[in-house]
């Protein structure tokens, strides 16, 4: 039996065979649509979530399986202080697989010891998203056909974004990969990603400040929202939530396949004029996000589709 805690829990060759089954569930969606029939999915999400619970769901419902569970902790027994450990035990009897997102980090690795099915880590505190990140490698492959040798820009919130820390783990890996990582200094990328997976695997990157900056070399701009529940005041998110606002304007000195994704939700650092730019892909990122998370549900109860 198989978790995922992070992206590198797969090797290379097993992450590319889950997007190579999640494009081919794009193509041929009737062949997959009763492939979990009477298997159930749990969510367990401890804090709030639209994106990720909802595909965890729709995933599950496309591949003719059922759902349960709670979105949020107060809607579950940790309200009464029942632990982790515990639920995931009681879940276990419940569901054949599980999705946990937790505001502590770690969290999802202490259910995964305890548990008795696949656990999925949707999301453990500024940590890691692997299930984030398998959406965004489907993207970028899917739309620009490689994942190596590109030049990526990550804009916004490095410090705390678990989407951001998720990518580039997963991301070091393949040839030819660069990295500039645009941030106020207050939001830099934590200094032990920066030394432990980009020094230590000698991949080239660079740090500025300005947006504007950034734009003209790049063949990817994932873009961040700040976010205000990761803040300890008031007063330090009102100063870092508008620092970068992307705009039709900006977009003027980006290259014309540059694309832009964007985990979603925004607030306002991408203004909705982008949406109608063809480069502008983070809608289309979420629909790779279902086709991704069958693969995955897929691939750790181990069922095989015949072709």
């Amino acid at each position: 039996m198989r978790h995922l805690m992070s992206p590198l829990d797969f090797s290379v060759e097993e992450l590319d065979r889950i997007l190579d089954l999640a494009n081919d569930i794009e193509r041929h969606p009737d062949k997959y649509a009763h492939a979990c029939a009477g298997k159930k999915l749990a969510t367990l999400f401890y804090e709030p979530s639209t994106r990720t619970r909802l595909s965890h769901e729709a995933a599950m419902l496309n591949l003719g399986g059922s759902v349960l569970g709670f979105s949020s902790a107060d809607s579950s027994s940790a309200a009464k202080g029942e632990s982790v450990s515990d639920t995931i035990r009681m879940v276990s009897c419940y569901a054949d697989i599980c999705a946990m997102r937790h505001p502590k980090e770690g969290a999802p690795m202490v259910a995964c010891k305890h548990s008795s099915i696949p656990v999925i880590n949707a999301g453990d505190g500024g940590h890691q998203h692997p299930t984030q990140t398998l959406t965004d490698l489907l993207t970028i492959r899917s739309l620009k056909g490689r994942l190596d040798h590109l030049k990526i820009g990550l804009c916004g919130d490095l410090k705390f974004g678990r989407t951001v820390h998720s990518l580039i783990h997963a991301l070091v890996r393949y040839e030819g990969i660069e990295f500039v990582l645009i941030s106020p200094e207050e939001l830099r990328l934590p200094d032990y990603i920066r030394e432990d997976v980009l020094e230590k695997n000698n991949v080239p990157y660079k740090e500025v400040v300005r947006l504007e900056e950034a734009l003209p070399s790049l063949d990817l701009l994932y873009m961040t929202r700040v976010q205000k529940e990761r803040f300890f005041n008031e007063e330090d998110y009102v100063r870092m939530k508008d620092f970068y606002i992307l705009d039709a304007k900006k977009m003027q000195l980006a290259p014309q396949d540059m694309l832009v994704l964007h985990p979603l939700p925004r607030v306002n650092e991408i203004s909705v004029e982008v949406d109608k730019d063809p480069r502008a892909v983070y809608f289309k990122q979420v629909q790779y996000g279902v086709y991704v998370r069958m693969a995955l549900i897929l691939t750790l109860l181990e069922i095989n589709v015949e072709s």
